[in-house]
């Protein structure tokens, strides 16, 4: 009713600027959304205020020409005017209950659409280093792309979600050389690991995983740098990784380094389908090395005069073209940097012939973008295509205390403890409930609570609510309803009618969240809808003697079931039936 109500006015001001009647060379940009106050009416408009300023004339006096113009639809009951000059529809009281029958005719596909059809798009989300397990921090970019994934398929897109493993690099040789060293440990040799290695715990049992699996294939009395030949903590490092190599060579070190990436991205494959969150593709970076893409990408940056040498590295010119600084693309020492892998991916993702690519980034990475644009600019590719998404980490709180993290050193807090301690449900509501780049802290003993403070809680609470009304009834929640579809027009009390409206707005608020890349949208609709119905109940009695109106009853319940029903699903949240 919304969209119809907009396709009404927008052709109301084309027809009064055909005439003469408004002074338009343009149509103005409007909006048609429920009002804030319920007693306003159920649509309004700010489009009287928007042609104020070409009019030339006080947005209620405009507000009255348009109104006097207009022709309304059958589904209105009337139309009236509000200060500074908002237009508000009022709808028939019948036609707003028609939403009740919709719902229960449409049952899980109510609120779809195909507001995105046409698109297809390649979505990129998570993907940390395999250096550890997904700890807190990467649950809110987990949660936010999965939920956003199922938004876009809701509205008609075609989307294919993507992992990108980062299983080649520095990260990954640091990795490997923790792995070794605490293997030698265990084995009795004195080695020390270096302060800046991967200390976590995780790190022993992957050790320990490759002496059950190898014995004493990896065994080795390595000599390693110390301060003294290396000050330098990073450089101390980088020499400890060569001197790993070296002990083990090309073979032995291959597959000490294929144990300890395999072993982390087993753990993150699990945790995540605990999680709720599964990928369509996970992309090796190593595959973009081994198949020459890497080359292939750069040879075509050299090919256009985007390369140059300096100081023994190859250069990408990236300030020619929006970056705020040149970048290294192949390093001195010839190996290329993570950024020469970047723009192979990227250039290898449009290959694949997506009409739009999303990123969802830390927004810690938000220096990142304009680089990866030059480069799809420098490739002759449209850099609009590419769409980045930025997440905040969360900041983890129990009992008052911020948790600190930190991967190397181990000190964190994995997203299988969390989920283990809340649930994935309050876990993924949690993280979605806020816009993705805007700070969230993380309230695990809220998380836990069983109370109307809790937002999970309430929304499943009233999901279960229904639940219950209908086993008391003695009835089958997916039963007939025709007898209350046509008993629908008893739903006379306010309560009821808000409810209504409230039920009629889900197809409208998955468009948006879609177009807006903005889950929190449903979750903040959703909390909405239990809040109406929770009033609901306790201020009516939902089996009433008299059977009509028992049954109309009834049907709007099971209405506000499927509503909360699909919100919570898109957002990969369950809906039980008890609790």
């Amino acid at each position: 009713m919304k969209q119809q109500i907009q396709t009404l006015l927008a052709a109301l001001v084309a027809r009064l600027a055909d005439s003469g009647e408004l002074p338009l060379i343009d149509a103005p940009a409007f909006v048609v959304e429920p009002p804030r106050n319920p007693d306003h009416g159920d649509f309004s408009t700010n489009l009287a205020m928007v042609l104020a300023k070409p009019c030339r004339k006080p947005p209620l006096e405009v507000a009255r020409m348009l109104v006097a113009a207009i022709e309304l639809p059958e589904f209105v009951e009337s139309v009236e005017l509000a200060p500074p000059g908002f237009i508000n529809f009022r709808l028939k009281r019948g036609a707003l209950l028609d939403v009740v029958a919709d719902i229960l005719a449409a049952g899980g596909a109510y609120g779809s659409s195909q507001a995105g059809a046409g698109g297809r798009i390649q979505l990129e989300f998570v993907s940390a280093n395999p250096t550890g397990p997904l700890h807190v921090g990467h649950g809110r970019g987990a949660a936010y792309g999965s939920a956003l994934a199922r938004l876009l398929r809701a509205t008609g897109c075609q989307v294919d979600t993507e992992y990108y493993v980062n299983d080649a690099g520095r990260q990954m040789d640091i990795l490997a050389l923790s792995v070794w060293l605490r293997y030698l440990q265990a084995q009795g040799i004195a080695v020390e690991l270096p302060d800046n290695a991967y200390r976590g715990d995780y790190i022993h049992e992957i050790a320990a995983a490759l002496f059950v699996r190898d014995a004493t294939r990896f065994v080795a009395t390595p000599t390693l740098p110390d301060a003294t030949t290396h000050p330098e903590p990073e450089a101390r490092l980088d020499a400890a990784i060569a001197t790993c190599r070296e002990c083990l060579g090309d073979e032995r070190y291959r597959a000490l380094h294929a144990h300890a990436c395999d072993s982390i991205l087993d753990g993150i494959r699990e945790d995540l389908a605990a999680f709720g969150v599964d990928f369509d593709l996970w992309y090796s970076e190593r595959s973009l090395l081994d198949n020459g893409k890497i080359d292939a990408a750069l040879d075509r940056l050299r090919a256009h005069g985007h390369l140059y040498l300096k100081d023994g590295a190859q250069w990408f010119a990236s300030s020619t073209l929006g970056d705020e600084k040149d970048r290294v693309v192949i390093r001195d020492n010839g190996f290329p940097t993570y950024f020469a892998s970047d723009i192979a991916y990227h250039a290898e993702k449009f290959e694949r012939g997506y009409t739009r690519v999303i990123d969802i980034w830390g927004a810690d990475h938000h220096g990142y973008i304009p680089r990866v644009r030059a480069a799809l600019s420098a490739l002759g590719e449209d850099p609009e295509r590419l769409e980045v998404l930025l997440v905040q980490f969360a900041a983890l709180y129990r009992g008052g205390e911020r948790v600190q993290m930190s991967t190397r050193s181990g000190e964190f807090v994995t997203l299988r403890e969390l989920i283990d301690e809340v649930g994935a449900d309050a876990a993924r509501f949690f993280y979605i409930m806020r816009r993705s780049d805007q700070h969230l802290d993380f309230d695990l003993d809220l998380a836990k609570s069983q109370s109307q403070d809790n937002p999970v809680y309430y929304l499943q609470y009233a999901h279960a609510r229904i639940c219950s009304i209908f086993r008391q009834a003695g009835l089958s929640i997916d039963g007939d309803f025709a007898a209350g579809v046509s008993a629908r027009g008893l739903l006379v009390e306010k309560k009821e009618q808000l409810l209504a409206a409230l039920l009629l707005r889900l197809p409208e608020v998955i468009a948006n969240a879609a177009r807006d890349r903005e889950p929190h949208q449903v979750a903040n609709y959703l909390r909405e809808v239990a809040v109406e119905f929770h009033a609901y109940y306790n201020a009516h009695k939902i089996l009433t003697p008299e059977p009509d109106l028992r049954a109309a009853r009834l049907a709007l319940c099971a209405a506000v079931r499927i509503v909360l029903g699909n919100g919570l699903r898109l957002l990969g949240v369950s809906a039980p039936a008890e609790m």
